[in-house]
């Protein structure tokens, strides 16, 4: 009875997930180039509540060339619907929309 008590606690303490999804409007553009993340090279990178955080999951070039002078994220900061969470430090992206 006392190992089905303990599985049973080890398995609510697993299915329960301490992550909070974050749903929000953000800055989006180069770590590097805009937001002075130190880094190799030009990665993707949003800002929301005044601090910024590298992107895993969408690269700097997925929404076009990073340094096109007019929306190249190295070039200009934009704005998009970010949803994700947050791990060590970096924002793990399932979704960003860019606005117009």
């Amino acid at each position: 009875m006392k190992k089905i008590f303990l599985l049973s606690i080890f398995m609510i303490a697993f299915a329960c997930d301490n992550k909070k999804e974050i749903k929000q409007t953000a800055e989006i553009s180069c770590g590097q180039c805009q937001f002075n993340l130190v880094g190799d090279g030009c990665d993707l990178a949003v800002r929301f509540n005044n601090k910024a955080y590298f992107v895993d999951g969408f690269g700097i070039d997925d929404f076009g060339d990073a340094h096109d002078k007019q929306t190249g994220f190295c070039e200009v900061i934009r704005f998009g619907e970010v949803k994700g969470y947050l791990k060590d430090d970096k924002f793990l992206a399932s979704d960003i929309k860019l606005l117009k």
